[in-house]
């Protein structure tokens, strides 16, 4: 791991985190539990198991359906996943790929015994937005069971994986990028803490209500149980997460062949989980699912990828009116009063949730909106001198880089410029040139350096593009037209 619990450095952290990795358990383990051992990112990413199960034919034991051209395999673009290598000819839109029951998704159950009461207490102990450590934490517990239902699932999973809160310390400064370092290191504080929690916790418990059969568990294990629920649960019609065997083998595409659909109820014993076809399915082709427009921040911490030209990555920055100040001057904008705006200007600002207490004061650069629509709208606002002509616009047009220039072509030059300034100030945050980063690639760097450069890479682009994007704009903006 790459952060600090309080008081530590990333450097102690991570070594306290990673030093159980390779001696977790002994190997002289009884009959009745499984190994919890794991290890750090590698470009292999062995299975669990050296000779797992044929997970396509116990969905099908199981009650499952199976479409008979559906293979697990490497596809050149994707890699391991699901694909129609065995497909005679096309798949057509409609076709169910895969339908299997309720009782094969692995998902958090009521207590059904004392062991499963100590793990829905100690999933209490999680906060919300973690709750892939709490699935995580069911995860580990099927794993210890020699018996487990979910055994031939459990033994195709990856015994690494590359999220960064399994990158070396190194790598964790490539990503340049201080937002997803924030995120690294809270997961990591959390985890070595958790496992604090759990320790003792489980030190005070009867070896038959033990929910993971007697067996430590440790921060290395606990985040790879974690990583494993983030990067492969899905939330469907009830907004709880579940882990779909086989289905999570289906790679990400923002323009996806097939969706996945839920019958029923998720407490319903008739519930089941469809894959169907959305488009058709060529012979060879990978079979792919859309996990959500998200940007690259979300996709390499929780699924440990970068999706390479992602339409909805964006930089995170927050709102200063100093930094605005900064900013406009630097862009040759007169007059700027980003920090000290007036009365009127202040009641729009904390329309906008940009002034006053309880603010939320991160906005972005790129996405899909280009520039987020709070900031464009404040600037706007700020460089307007006209309260009334201002008045005239409600915030949703205020908000809109379509609409064209609301407040004059003088003002919207001034607030695009200043934009752009912003995205200039962004890059140079990053402490290597575009050039760098792509001769860093073309060297075959290792895996987890690679996603590290290839995600500040993204950013950069990203912002060139906005760059580009809004220069046009102004380029296309009339000429303000004379009031004398």
């Amino acid at each position: 791991m790459a952060a600090a619990a309080a008081g530590a450095t990333p450097t102690t952290a991570r070594k306290a985190l990673l030093s159980t990795t390779s001696t977790l358990l002994s190997s002289s383990l009884a009959r009745s539990r499984r190994s919890l051992s794991c290890s750090a990112a590698s470009a292999t990413a062995p299975r669990i198991s050296q000779q797992p199960p044929d997970l396509l034919r116990w969905v099908q034991r199981e009650g499952g359906f199976v479409h008979p051209a559906l293979r697990v395999a490497d596809h050149p673009e994707y890699g391991l996943g699901v694909s129609a290598t065995a497909a005679d000819g096309v798949i057509p839109p409609g076709a169910v790929l895969i339908d299997f029951p309720g009782r094969i998704p692995l998902r958090l159950r009521r207590p059904t015994d004392a062991a499963d009461a100590v793990l829905m207490q100690l999933a209490d102990k999680v906060p919300e937005e973690l709750w892939a450590m709490r699935l995580g934490l069911r995860l580990l517990q099927e794993r210890t069971k020699s018996d487990s239902f979910w055994w031939p699932y459990i033994a195709n999973l990856p015994e690494t994986f590359t999220v960064p809160i399994f990158f070396p310390g190194e790598d964790i400064k490539n990503l340049q990028y201080a937002p997803l370092l924030h995120q690294i290191n809270k997961r990591c504080r959390f985890l070595l803490g958790f496992e604090k929690e759990v320790t003792q916790k489980l030190g005070n418990v009867p070896s038959g209500d033990h929910p993971f059969c007697g067996q430590d568990v440790h921060s290395s294990s606990l985040g790879w149980a974690m990583s494993a629920a983030s990067s492969r649960a899905f939330r469907l019609h009830g907004e709880i997460p579940m882990l779909l065997p086989l289905v999570d083998m289906c790679n990400h595409s923002f323009s996806p062949n097939a969706r996945i659909v839920q019958v029923g109820d998720v407490d319903s014993p008739d519930m089941s989980v469809k894959v169907v076809a959305e488009t058709q399915i060529d012979q060879n082709a990978a079979v792919t699912l859309n996990y959500g427009c998200y940007p690259n921040d979300f996709y390499l911490l929780d699924y440990g990828f970068v999706v390479t030209s992602n339409p909805y990555d964006h930089v995170e920055l927050s709102y200063d009116g100093n930094l605005l100040d900064a900013a406009s001057m630097a862009a040759g904008v007169s007059s700027p009063n980003f920090s000290t705006p007036a009365k009127w200007q202040q009641d729009i600002l904390s329309q906008l949730n940009l002034h006053g207490e309880g603010s939320v004061l991160k906005v972005s650069l790129g996405g899909s909106d280009i520039v987020d629509g709070r900031l464009l709208a404040a600037l706007r606002v700020l460089l307007a001198a006209d309260p009334e002509t201002v008045g005239k616009h409600d915030l949703k047009t205020l908000m809109s880089l379509s609409s064209n220039a609301p407040l004059g072509p003088t003002v919207e030059a001034s607030a695009l410029r200043t934009v752009l300034a912003l995205c200039a100030i962004a890059l140079q945050h990053f402490h290597t040139k575009i050039m760098e980063d792509e001769a860093i690639l073309k060297g075959e760097p290792p895996l987890t350096t690679e996603l590290a450069v290839q995600f500040r890479l993204q950013k950069k682009l990203m912002l060139v593009d906005v760059m580009q994007n809004l220069s046009r704009r102004i380029k296309m903006l009339p000429a303000e037209k004379s009031t004398v």
